[in-house]
């Protein structure tokens, strides 16, 4: 029996897999809030208590880099270690992947209607796939085919790297990151992320007066922890049009074009360029309209090479989870 972790900086999901039931099949699947646990090893003990289920190996994708087998969760003070795992539960063996390599390790196991077309392109067999996710951060990774004809996924800090503004409002944006909110370095996760970029996005269009607060949204952030789905869900109301949420949100997702361009120029993505994590699904009519892909292509004498890569949304939430189950069993 194998025990599959997917965790980020706002959940943390464990589940088991067999040999027999396959990756696509999780038993006793579990949601934990991984900001109420000190540590991985704390929500491992809970879930291992309540389900009694032998297991024998286990299999993390986690949101951070990997080094010798150890990892520093991004946006929680985490520190995952392989060895200590296997040693505390007496496990066989104890993998970390990065958890954009588990969403990588989905694609080919995804079916047909987990996936929303954003532009069906000229896919090359065998070509390389980008893949993005924006959530609490902002993960990116890709996938390169090995001889057999199978796909390894590898990890990447991508989103990390400098802030690239594509317009004047997007160099207004990094001013006032910089200026304002004291940032020495301003990556596109900082921009371009649920956990950070969505606020700061907003606080930027609300006090250079790009768009007046509503008395009625102040008072709902006010009384809030997490100000991401107040402003997603104001920006999608339309029996209450806000006219500051809907341009944060047409800002964050041309960011994310502009980013998810990059990435699939610096890998040649003739395979696909593949949008997951938890905003992607929810904010499936922004990522519809044309400027998206627009934006995504604008590259210059790249456009076309870009216009042919095919662009889906990943929409089943598991995706990690399945992933990273295909991996361990692997």
């Amino acid at each position: 029996m194998l025990l599959v972790g997917d965790m980020g900086g706002t959940k943390t999901v464990l589940a088991v897999f067999s040999p027999e039931h396959g990756s696509h099949e999780p038993l006793f699947e579990t949601t934990y809030a991984s900001a109420h646990y000190p540590n991985l090893e704390a929500i491992i003990q809970d879930y291992l208590e309540k389900v009694r289920q032998p297991v024998e190996r286990a299999c993390f994708g986690v949101a951070g880099p990997i080094f010798d087998g150890k990892a520093h969760i991004t946006n929680i003070a985490w520190e995952i270690d392989e060895a200590s795992l296997k040693a505390k539960f007496g496990w066989e063996k104890v993998k970390l992947i990065n958890d954009l390599q588990s969403v990588g390790y989905a694609i080919s196991i995804l079916e047909p209607e987990d996936l929303h077309p954003l532009n069906a392109g000229k896919p090359v067999s065998g070509g390389p796939i980008a893949v993005l996710a924006p959530g609490t951060g902002l993960g990116e990774g890709y996938l390169t085919c090995d001889s057999d004809g199978s796909y390894s996924a590898h990890a990447s800090e991508g989103s990390h790297v400098s802030f690239g503004p594509t317009n004047r409002l997007q160099m207004d944006l990094l001013k006032y990151m910089r200026e304002k909110k004291g940032y020495d370095h301003v990556s596109y996760e900082r921009v371009c992320s649920g956990g950070l970029g969505i606020s700061n996005l907003y606080d930027f269009l609300k006090d250079t007066g790009y768009a007046e607060e509503p008395a009625w949204l102040a008072a709902e952030l006010a009384d809030c922890e997490d100000s991401t789905p107040v402003i997603f869900k104001a920006a999608q109301d339309t029996s209450r049009p806000c006219e500051l949420c809907e341009a944060v949100l047409r800002l964050f997702v041309d960011i994310l074009a502009a980013e998810a361009g990059n990435l699939a120029l610096k890998i040649m993505a003739y395979g696909g360029i593949y949008l997951g994590g938890g905003i992607s699904p929810r904010i499936l009519p922004y990522l519809g309209e044309p400027s998206f892909l627009n934006t995504l292509c604008n590259k210059g004498r790249f456009a076309e090479v870009l216009s042919n890569m095919p662009v889906h949304v990943i929409l089943n939430s598991k995706a990690g989870l399945f992933g990273a189950a295909a991996y361990g069993l692997r």
